[in-house]
This record gives C-alpha cells, structure tokens and sequence, in this order.
C-alpha cells in the first residue's frame, strides 16, 4: 500500500503527535456560499474539541477577521488571520490558489492592500457567467510586492502544476523574505478518505517533495459540525446555480470537511508526523491578533506648536462666542470645560473639528445639514456648529453622548438632503482623504425566513408557486404568538409539513437563517483613516459608481476601533431646499429656515388640526389622532409629541398619564420631591432617556457614564443580566427602581436631543411653505402617495 495512504495512517496511531497538530485551512461562511459555519461556531466548536489555535482564511477577503477574534477571545482560542487569493497569468489564466496567512503587523498590513488590490478586478458585469470570470485576482508580482510577513499555503490537487509552485516558491523565497533560512511556502495535504481525491494528492506530494518544497497537513474545513453536511450541500447548488438533482459530481464527495479533533488528525497523518509538527510551527510564527491593529483617525490641521487639544479648545470658544455671545456666561464656559476635560482624556479631540470641517464644507456648498442623535447633548458640538441644539438651553445631559467610563468614540450622524447633494458630501470626502484613506462601511445582508425559503426552495426544484406560498407561510411565523408553531401554520395552510421535501426544506431553512449572503453598502456610514485605511481593512468597489467598501460592517468597525461619521440623506430636507426654492421662483420671498418664528400660532393651529398629511415626522396616523390630544401651541409641545409615539412611553403606558395631566383630568406628582426638577416640564412623566439618566443619578447616586450603562442595558434588546446587574446598585432608591427597571420604560424611547431635532425639521416643513410649494417640492423628490393626495385635496387637482 502506498505511503501516503489514509487506511495505513489510520492504522498506525501516534498519540504525541496529537498536541502538536493546529489546524491551519478553515474558512467560514463569509466565504458566502462555499462554507456552512459562521466563525463563532467554527471558535466555539474548537474550543470543545481542546484545539489551542484556529485559522480561518475565507476567499478574496477578511470579512470574518473582527467576529472571529472575539469568538476566539471568548472562547480562550488563538486566533490565526488570513485569506485566500487567486493567482492569475498575463493572459488572464487562472494559475492557481493560495492561502496568505498573517504572520506580523506588518503581515496584516500587506495582505489587506493585496485583497484591495485584488478586488478592484472584481467583474460586476458578468453576473450569468461562470464565477471564475469575475474573480478578484492577483499577478505574481504584486504579490511579491506584498509578501513580507506572511506564509502561504497552496492545496494538494490534481491541477498542481510545476510552474505555479516554481513562481511562488520564488516569490517567498527566503532570501525575498529576509528572515534567513525558514520556508514560508508549503504544500497543504488533506486527507478525506476519498480515493480520487487521495490519488491527487499523491501526485502533488511527489512533485513538490521532487521540488524541495515542505508540506504540511490540513482537515479543509468547510463547517464546524459534521451535521450541517446537507446545508453545505445546498449552499454549493447555490453557488453553482444548479438544482440539487441535476448537482451531480460538482458536490463534495462526503462530509469529512467539518473540524476534527487533532487526535483524529493525528491518526490520518501518522505515518507522516512531520507534516503535522509543520502546523504547529506555522501556527507559533502567526503571532498576529487583532488586538494590535494599527488605525489612527486623521489629525486636524494644526498651526505651528499647537496640539490638537488646543485646536478644539480654540475652534470651540471661537463658536461658542458667536453661539451664546462675549462674554460667555458662567454655566457655559463651566459646561465647557467640563466636555473638554473629557474628550482631552479620551484623546478625541482630533474627531470634532474633522466633522466640523465636513458640516463646514456642506454649509458652503448650500446645502442643508443637521445632525441628529446624541451629539446634540454635547455644548462643544453645539459651539462648532455641529448641530443646531442648544443643550445648556434645553438642560441636556453631556454624558448621554459620551463619557470617560464608556471609553468610545463618539458618534455623530449628519443628515443631508438625499440625492446629488449629499453624494457630493460623500465625494468631498473621498476626495479629501483620497482613494486609499475613504470608504463606506459595508453591510452584511443576511439570510432571513423569506429569502432562505425561496432559495431552499429553487435549490430543492421547487415551483414558484410553491415556493411564493411557502415563503408568506414560513416567514409569517417570525410575526406571531409564541404559542404558534411552525408546523401547525403549515397544516392550517394544507401543507403537510412531514412529507420528506417539505421537511429537509424547513431543516435547510433553520440552518441557513442568519447566514451571510453578500456584502452590501451602509445607508451613509464613512470611515477615514490616517495613512491608508487599505492598509487596516481592505477596500473593494460598491455596486454603486464611485463608491467604494471596506469588508466589514458597522459593528465591526466600532469593534476594532475605526471610526465611523454617518452622512444620512433625508428626503426631507431635499423636499425642503426644493420648497425654499419655488417660494423663492414664484413670490420672490427668500425663506432662511434657520430664522423661522419657533412659535407661530398659524402653524400650532393646523398642527392641532392633525393637518400633517406628509408633514415629517408627525404624519404617521398615532402622531395625527395625537395631535388634537395634546394641543401643541410652542416648539416644547412638539418636542413632547414626537417623543410620546416611541415604543418606551407607548409600552410602558406613560402616553394616557400625560396627556390627561396636560388636559387637568389627572394631579401632576412626583415620584419624591427631587426629582421635581428632573420631571417639571413633562407634568411627572418620565419621557426622555435624559431623564432617566438624571434620575438615576440622583437617586441611585450613579456617575453619569454609570446611568449611561443604565439606559443602554433598558433599550429595546433588552439585557437581563445587565439589569440584575445594575438593579441591585438601585437597591437605596426602590421606591424609584421598582418604577424605572420596568419593560418599556423610556429608556428604549426618544433622547430629548433627538425629540427636538426632529421638531426642528418637522417645525420648519410645516411652518415655512406654502400648501401649494410645499407639497409640489415633495412631489419633485419622489415624496410618497399620501403627500401627493394632500396637493390634490388642497388645490382640488
């Protein structure tokens, strides 16, 4: 029997080898349909089988990198980095594969510009041709470019041919390298008890072992489990868009590609235990982690000798003065240096001249711009005309927006009027930092009911029919009673969910729920980078013309410390700038919104009308049965308005008590005589998550990053254990807690700062246009039905 056989190995056991076997090929479902196992299962399954390390390295990119560090962190596994790459000829031929795995900083650095690289000959044109066609690839001597600290592994196959290894032997030869006799390049062997499969490999032992060139073993991971062999299955009809009956032999041959246990390993390969200890030496020369990633956000333009804490300081009492006049009064400058004292120990005070200098840019270029969320908290963001929110004013809780217990970046959205406009925003900033320091984060589309039912469905030859009903039955379910079960909606509907079809579609379905699909573009998420951004994560082109993508999602970024500013575009601040325009054409009237009377009683009139059909943020039919309730009649009623239709206050049944205290039907009281301050202006009821972190402040004693936790851990997905956690600090206080820890509470409801932006825009619509202006400009930026049937009411056209 040959030496290289599997049923010899298997006979011959070498337990030491066990300990020294590291698995080094794995790739994970963001390789998007060639594997079956998200990281954290592939790292949650390692750390069962006692593997110490783990690589994962999915095709033409390192999408899985963030998810699979913190899986293996959690899980007390080492995580090993890297990706595969195809190699292609002059004529466009496809010479073969490698795995590049990361070595150094510097490793991580040089396979990210080569996935950027790579991906820039992604063909989106050639969508019905066979995949290989619009691969990303490489030629080799880019690859020689960028191959310093990295170690490359190619597959034992039968398409291995001399040439490919005599050029990548090459290019990580030793002497390229400059770190002295070790071998970077190895042949990997995987043993899968299949007969044809194992012929190859022999041969391509035999041809590099004729070359010189080490091997090392591998399992060719695909999944965690051996019992997701039928979603593999599936995922490869997919991925060759075939039906699974006519598939046929381009299916793996078994399912010995899920992670073994290295004593399995070990056993295949006893007969060849060098190939095994080369793991483990590949393994300890891929030291890198994550955790060293090397970002840095831009620095702000400095003066000579100035810092950047100086800068911000300067630029913020500069606006401060035009904000709230010279001198400044007390409580301002002492509000401040409160947020400056914070952010210069957080080191963040590159970050808000940088999206000062983008809202600048935006204001010179006539174009609308506001930020919304948190930031509106924030005296130094209000001096930089960051937003348009007052928070000394509106007694605004700075910590809501940041604080030195949380440690994080902030975060700052930018809403722009949708369209041209805000893509020149986009482009100014691709255009500042430049094509290696700016890109959009990416968003991950996911496998959902519907879409994992109608491809199941194809996949298992289903018909439309079929598969249209079957999707609004199974996708249906994720909506209703938790006593409802899956299989008594498919029998009510006539579907007999036992029969074998129907039943491996609903298995398929369940595994494939949560999945990675594909790589799509963040509604507005920018990042920006000091140095080349292509350099920390690597960049490929949207879908979208001139746009541009990193690998990973919003999460992520925020994970691995990047930072991102999200510029947003509004429809209705396009219907807006439109309207200012036609009052501006047709009455010679220049309208400056930002001077609009905030409390005009013409416009609170038709507010209590529920006259807002299309009217931003008050349109919806709970706002407008609302609106007559409550009365508005000056800009904090509507601030109040437009927080009481949250999910908080309406679940936590605080829209009734206030409203009947606001209409004298019910006694405004206090919860305990201190929080008379806290609760005055909303009659006693708790409306706004700044409140809540007052409260909490005041009852519990809690720092304001503390009541920040507080607020984080009641929003929507809702933490229990952080809860428990955090309810035995408010023990002092449960007179309040027991009120306040309630589902539903404001803490999942509308920041103040939120409330009154969005009153600003919706104030602003409503008051500054005429009937006839107004809704033509909605008309003119595609503005839904209800809008364009309001026009024809009012003008009787």
């Amino acid at each position: 029997m040959p030496p290289g056989s599997p049923r010899r190995a298997l006979r011959a056991v070498a337990p030491d080898l066990s300990s020294d076997y590291v698995e080094l090929r794995a790739r994970s479902a963001f390789c998007f349909l060639e594997a079956a196992s998200l990281p954290e299962t592939l790292a949650e399954r390692a750390a069962e089988l006692e593997h110490p390390a783990l690589a994962v390295a999915d095709r033409d990119g390192l999408y899985a990198s963030p998810r699979f560090h913190r899986a293996c962190l959690e899980h007390g596994v080492r995580a090993i980095h890297g990706a595969e790459v195809r190699l292609r000829d002059p004529g466009e031929v496809i010479a073969g594969e490698l795995l590049l795995l990361v070595e150094s900083p510097r490793g991580w650095r040089r396979l990210s510009r080569l996935l950027t690289v790579a991906g820039k000959r992604r063909r989106s044109d050639r969508k019905d041709r066979p995949r290989i066609e619009s691969a990303p690839t490489l030629t080799f001597d880019e690859l020689a470019e960028h191959a310093e600290g990295l170690t490359a592994l190619t597959r034992a196959e039968a398409g291995l041919s001399p040439t490919f290894l005599d050029r990548t032997r090459e290019t990580f030869a030793a002497k390229a390298m400059g770190d002295g006799d070790e071998a970077r390049f190895f042949v990997d062997v995987s043993r899968t008890l299949d007969r044809e499969h194992e012929r190859a490999v022999r041969r391509a032992v035999a041809l590099a072992e004729s070359k010189h060139i080490p091997i090392v073993a591998s399992g060719d991971v695909r999944m965690a489990h051996p019992e997701e062999r039928n979603l593999l299955d599936a995922l490869t009809c997919l991925y060759e868009r075939t039906p699974l009956d006519r598939v046929g032999r381009r299916l793996l041959r078994n399912g010995e590609r899920h992670l073994k246990t290295r004593e399995e390993m070990a056993r295949r390969f006893a007969d060849r235990p060098e190939w095994i200890r080369a793991t483990r030496a590949n393994a300890e020369r891929c030291e890198f982690g994550l955790d060293v990633l090397e970002y840095h956000f831009p620095a702000y333009p400095l003066s000579d000798g100035e810092t950047q804490d100086q800068a911000l300081r300067r630029l913020t009492y500069e606006g401060a003065r035009v904000r709230y006049g010279h001198p400044l009064p007390r409580l301002v400058r002492r509000q401040l240096e409160h947020e400056l004292t914070i952010i210069e120990k957080l080191g963040l005070a590159g970050y808000f001249p940088i999206v000062h200098d983008i809202s600048e840019f935006a204001r010179r270029s006539d174009i609308l711009v506001q930020e919304r969320g948190s930031a509106a908290n924030s005296a130094v963001c209000y001096s930089l005309a960051i937003t348009a929110v007052d928070p000394i004013g509106m007694k605004l809780l700075f910590e809501r927006f940041l604080s030195e217990e949380r440690g994080e970046w902030p975060d700052i959205d930018l809403d722009l009027p949708s369209g041209d406009k805000r893509e020149a925003v986009i482009q100014h900033v691709f255009e500042k930092y430049g094509e290696r320091g700016a890109a959009m984060t990416a968003n991950v589309i996911t496998y959902r009911s519907r879409l994992a039912v109608r491809e199941m469905g194809k996949m298992l030859g289903m018909g439309p029919s079929a598969i249209d009903r079957l999707a609004t039955l199974i996708a249906s379910i994720d909506h209703r009673d938790e006593f409802d079960t899956l299989e008594g909606t498919l029998s009510e509907a006539g579907v007999d969910p036992t029969a074998p079809r129907i039943r491996l579609l609903l298995s398929l379905v369940e595994q494939l729920r949560g999945l990675p699909r594909h790589l799509g573009q963040h509604s507005g998420g920018v990042v920006i980078a000091a140095g080349h951004l292509d350099e920390v994560v690597p960049i490929e082109p949207a879908s979208m013309q001139d746009r541009r993508i990193v690998q990973w999602d919003k999460d992520c970024c925020a994970e691995m410390g990047i930072i991102k500013i999200d510029l947003l575009g509004l429809g209705m601040l396009a219907a807006l700038e439109v309207t200012t325009e036609l009052i501006e054409q047709h009455e010679e009237k220049v309208v400056d919104l930002a001077q609009l009377p905030p409390d005009d009683p013409a416009t609170y009139e038709m507010m209590r009308a529920a006259d807002t059909v299309g009217v931003f943020q008050i349109e919806s039919r709970a706002q407008m049965a609302t609106l007559p309730r409550l009365k508005p009649r000056c800009f904090y009623d509507l601030v109040v308005e437009i927080a009481l239709i949250r999910p908080g206050p309406i679940v936590g049944q605080m829209v009734n008590p206030y409203l009947k205290r606001r209409a004298g039907r019910q006694e405004v009281s206090y919860p305990h005589p201190s929080l008379e301050p806290v609760l005055e202006r909303t009659m006693g009821v708790p409306l706004f998550q700044e409140q809540i972190l007052k409260i909490a402040m005041l009852a519990a004693g809690f720092s304001g990053g503390e009541a920040e936790e507080l607020r984080r851990a009641m929003g929507f997905k809702r933490s229990e254990e952080k809860m428990d956690k955090i309810e035995g600090r408010c023990r002092p206080a449960e007179q309040l807690s027991d009120g306040l820890l309630q589902p539903g509470h404001p803490g999942e409801g509308c920041p103040a700062s939120r409330g009154r932006g969005a009153a600003g825009r919706c104030h602003a619509e409503r008051s500054a246009v005429h009937p006839r202006d107004g809704y033509a400009g909605r008309e003119a930026r595609g503005a839904d039905r209800l809008a364009l049937r309001g026009r024809a009411f009012r003008t009787g056209g």
